[in-house]
């Protein structure tokens, strides 16, 4: 039995970045449809949360990946880059978003976006 595709809606997905300008270990702001998003990429694969902590709104693409935390710049608030999980204050998440590579290029899905522990 062979594959099938099936066609995937692309109208929520924003392509934000090419996918060998980001080695794991490193994240950066990307703008997707307006939207500032810290892309994050892992020894996994890509990984996005918004970019505003809620602590103070510092931009979190300028603050310290150590593994798959990500400390703010400004005060050092922490979250799971993979889920948006506030590691510090667990009931201040950070909205993550779906990723995807295709043809080399990073894709986020804007349309959605669930706070960690929201129903998607």
């Amino acid at each position: 039995m062979g594959f099938r595709w099936l066609p995937v809606p692309m109208d929520s997905w924003c392509d934000v970045a090419d996918a060998p300008s980001l080695s794991p270990g490193h994240c950066r702001t990307v703008e997707a449809r307006g939207r500032r998003i810290t892309l994050v990429c892992l020894e996994d694969g890509f990984h996005a949360v918004e970019d505003t902590c809620p602590h103070r709104g510092a931009s979190m693409g300028s603050g310290f990946l150590d593994g798959c935390t990500l400390h703010c710049p400004l005060h050092g608030w922490a979250f799971d880059v993979r889920t948006g999980a506030g590691l510090t204050r667990p009931d201040k998440p950070l909205r993550s978003f779906p990723t995807r590579v295709l043809d080399g290029r990073v894709w986020i899905e804007v349309g959605t976006g669930t706070p960690e522990g929201a129903a998607p």
